[in-house]
C-alpha cells in the first residue's frame, strides 16, 4: 500500500454531516472524499449535496453506511475515499448501480441474516438469486416468513428469536424499497450488523462491487490527497 495512502486511512470519519473538518478528521465519507479531490469544501447531509460528479446512488449508499456504522467499523469507508469524485455516470448506468446496490444487498446481506435466524431455504434462495427480480422475490418471501415467525416467538415469550425473526422482517423490506432508493441498501446492513458479525465488512464488499459498475472515478494522486488532507487539519488546529 503508498505509504501516503496509509497516511490517508487515519483519517477519522464520524457520522452527520460537518460545517468543516477537525484536527484529525472528523467528517463524513462523502466530505472527505470532496478534500481529497481538491474540491470546495461543503457539509453533506444527503447525496443531493454532493457535487455533480459524484454518483448519486454510490454516494446515498456510502452515506448510508457512513451514519450507520459503528466508530469502530467505520475507518473501513477510507479505503473508498479516492475512488468518489468523478464517478458520476449516465442515468442508465446509476440506474443500474441502484439495481446493483439491491441485488448484492440481497445477496451478501440478506442471506447471512436468513442463515442467522434458521431461515435456511430463505438464506439460499437469497444468496442464489440469479439477478434482481429473483433477489426481490426471496426478499419478499423472506420479509413474510421472518414477520411471522417474528409474532409466534413473541407468543411463546421467546425473546431473542422474535428479535432475529423480526430484525429479518424489517431487513428484507428495506431491501424490496432498495430497488428504488439506494439509501435504503445501506438499511440493510444496519438491520443485519446486530445478528451477522462481518455484516459491515460485506456492506463494504457490496460498495466496492458497484463502484465496479460503469465509470471509474479519475486516478487521484495519493501524494496530493495526503496534502490536502493535511491542509484541512492544520487549518482547523491553527485557527
Amino acid at each position: 500500500m503508498h505509504a501516503d495512502f496509509q497516511r490517508i486511512l487515519t483519517w477519522r470519519l464520524l457520522a452527520g454531516s460537518h460545517p468543516f473538518p477537525g484536527p484529525d478528521g472528523g467528517t463524513c465519507i462523502n466530505e472527505a472524499a470532496l478534500v481529497a479531490a481538491g474540491l470546495p469544501y461543503e457539509a453533506i447531509r444527503s447525496s443531493a449535496d454532493c457535487p455533480p460528479c459524484f454518483s448519486r446512488p454510490i454516494a446515498a449508499y456510502a452515506l448510508g453506511l457512513n451514519d450507520a456504522m459503528p466508530d469502530a467499523a467505520r475507518p473501513q469507508l477510507m479505503a473508498f475515499v479516492l475512488r468518489l469524485s468523478g464517478s458520476a455516470d449516465r442515468p442508465e448506468v446509476e440506474a443500474a448501480r441502484t439495481r446493483c446496490l439491491a441485488l448484492e444487498s440481497v445477496r451478501q446481506i440478506l442471506a447471512p441474516l436468513c442463515a442467522a435466524a434458521g431461515m435456511a431455504g430463505h438464506a439460499q434462495a437469497c444468496a442464489g438469486a440469479s439477478d434482481l427480480s429473483s433477489a426481490l422475490a426471496a426478499a419478499k418471501a423472506a420479509a413474510w416468513r421472518g414477520g411471522a415467525l417474528a409474532q409466534a416467538a413473541s407468543r411463546a415469550r421467546r425473546w431473542r428469536a422474535g428479535a432475529l425473526t423480526a430484525a429479518v422482517a424489517r431487513t428484507a423490506t428495506a431491501a424490496l424499497r432498495a430497488a428504488e432508493d439506494a439509501r435504503c441498501a445501506a438499511e440493510v446492513a444496519e438491520g443485519a450488523a446486530p445478528f451477522v458479525p462481518d455484516t459491515w465488512a460485506r456492506a463494504c464488499a457490496v460498495l466496492d462491487r458497484t463502484l465496479g459498475v460503469g465509470r471509474q472515478a479519475p486516478e487521484i494522486d495519493p501524494v496530493g490527497a495526503r496534502v490536502r488532507l493535511d491542509a484541512a487539519r492544520a487549518a482547523v488546529a491553527t485557527a
